[in-house]
């Protein structure tokens, strides 16, 4: 992996949304969302997305941010339930995320998966793009005018909005491949921007 051309890798974006804490509570996901590709500029990536059994009731100041309330999940699955769907979906990829901190940290709940490694886009935005305002995922793309392109990528109105997970890891695969093209990168390999990737 560490010698193959960027364009000839496989590559897995996820994002996670949560339902948020209270004192003495853990965080738990929500919402999962991978959208994964057997070469970068593949047109047809593989979609995946499901909201998540919780235990906690979804805190209001989370739900304010990503629209899914404690009704929503009602019906949906255990998160260990997903486990199958979520390795074969990473497995054998270069994990990719937008400050992926939390999914990092939600996917330890499967310990010795050995996912990874990991590309932050946050990272490659803010040495890409230094002057913008700030780089939070919806700011970077729309500055690099791609906030359409993700919405044929997901292709479900239901889906198309930010922080919505299976949107938010569309659009760091979006990011990942616009920045690559710009800078003509395809046939660079991972330790070119050894400084956004981590294990």
């Amino acid at each position: 992996m560490k010698h193959t051309a960027l364009e000839d890798l496989s590559w897995a974006a996820i994002d996670f949304e949560s339902a948020g804490t209270a004192p003495g509570e853990t965080d738990c996901p929500v919402q999962i969302g991978i959208v994964r590709v057997d070469k970068l500029f593949s047109t047809k990536p593989q979609l995946f997305t499901s909201y998540i059994a919780c235990e906690h009731p979804v805190r209001w100041s989370a739900a304010k941010v990503h629209g899914i309330t404690t009704d929503m999940l009602r019906d949906a699955p255990a998160y260990a339930s997903l486990w199958p769907q979520i390795r074969d979906l990473l497995r054998g990829a270069v994990v990719l995320g937008h400050n992926p901190a939390t999914e990092k940290r939600f996917l330890r709940s499967f310990p010795g998966h050995g996912f990874g490694p990991w590309v932050d886009t946050l990272v490659l935005a803010r040495q890409a793009a230094p002057d913008l305002p700030d780089h939070a995922l919806s700011t970077v793309c729309g500055a690099l005018g791609i906030s359409g392109e993700i919405t044929a990528m997901v292709s479900d109105a239901a889906h198309a909005h930010w922080h919505d997970a299976l949107f938010d890891a569309a659009g760091s695969l979006q990011v990942l491949r616009t920045l690559v093209a710009a800078l003509q990168m395809q046939r660079c390999t991972l330790a070119d921007m050894a400084f956004a990737v981590s294990d």
